[in-house]
């Protein structure tokens, strides 16, 4: 776009609200570099589920078609790096015409990133903080699962469980029942489950379980059950578990964008962040983790709304 600038944009983050923008940006014609840092939330997941054309694909599959779609067009560029820092060019510049500086360490031997863009996508998605189980990262991903909606139909008719202590609870508790009644509900000694939302569940079918979690139980790979701090053994198979997310964005140091209560990137309708300039996309924006094809499709969305952005800049419209 302007002879100064290394790319029009930079996307922070190779997953597939990144990957999607990028794609549709190289095919605007625009000079894009993707940085990503090669540690995907879903990495511990054997399937993804609700991709038309991908359902069952292995994510790590669906990251390495992707990037190799993405760098398939000539104008795009791919970088894997961790990045450290994003600043405006003209530190006095508050409206985002100055453009962007990102810096960024290589990762697995690749070089460092130093690079200057008119505008930055932040897609990185979000760091999971699983309850503070000793076994449950063995069984992450093949036993227990975080979005019912990706992995809550290979668990049909089993019986479950649900770890959770977010005032979130109930209602992800109801999605699960779509799959099995025979569920079991592990608040793990937080208050998070109202009196009358436990006479729902239970009426249902559902139990409600207040008392604290120690560990998974299980057999080599297969699960057996949750085992409570007192001893007793809640037999099941599989479930969910409700993380605590972080959206980790202090590379963007004095940019400072409003997030909201839960740290996710406040965006307006097009995606803008209220840095003038600085976009967010997926994962790290409010309702936070969605399937794959709903980041996807808010990727290209914003995408579009910033080759819009570029177009009417490079005509001196605001």
């Amino acid at each position: 776009m302007t002879e100064h600038f290394d790319y029009d944009v930079v996307i922070i983050g190779g997953g597939p609200a990144g990957l999607a923008a990028g794609l549709n940006l190289v095919r605007a014609n625009r000079d894009v570099l993707i940085v990503d840092s090669n540690r995907p939330r879903h990495a511990a997941t054997l399937q993804s589920h609700g991709f038309l054309t991908r359902d069952g694909a292995p994510p790590l599959v669906f990251r390495q078609l992707g990037r190799e779609e993405f760098e398939g067009y000539e104008r795009a560029s791919f970088s894997q790096a961790l990045v450290s820092s994003v600043e405006p060019l003209d530190p006095a510049d508050t409206k985002g015409r100055s453009g962007f500086r990102l810096r960024g360490a290589g990762v697995r031997n690749a070089p460092d990133v130093d690079v200057t863009a008119r505008l930055v996508l932040v897609a990185s998605g979000l760091v999971e903080e699983l309850p503070k189980l000793p076994t449950l990262r063995a069984y992450y991903g093949t036993a227990m699962h975080s979005c019912s909606e990706c992995d809550g139909f290979e668990k049909s008719g089993k019986p479950l469980a649900f770890i959770g202590e977010t005032t979130d609870v109930f209602d992800r508790a109801l999605l699960i029942t779509q799959f099995s009644r025979d569920l079991t509900v592990f608040t793990n000694g937080a208050d998070t489950i109202s009196a009358d939302e436990q006479a729902v569940l239970e009426g249902m079918g559902v139990r409600v379980e207040r008392r604290e979690v120690a560990d998974i139980e299980g057999e080599r790979a297969d699960m057996t059950g949750v085992r409570l701090v007192d001893g007793t053994v809640i037999p099941c198979v599989g479930g969910f578990v409700r993380p605590r997310w972080n959206a980790s964005v202090q590379y963007l140091g004095v940019l400072a964008p409003r997030r909201n209560e839960w740290g996710l990137l406040l965006v307006s309708e097009s995606g803008e962040t209220s840095v003038p300039g600085v976009y967010a996309a997926g994962d790290i924006t409010p309702p936070g983790p969605e399937q794959l094809m709903i980041a996807a499709g808010d990727g290209v969305r914003v995408s579009n709304k910033m080759n819009k952005a570029l177009i009417r800049a490079s005509l001196g419209l605001s």
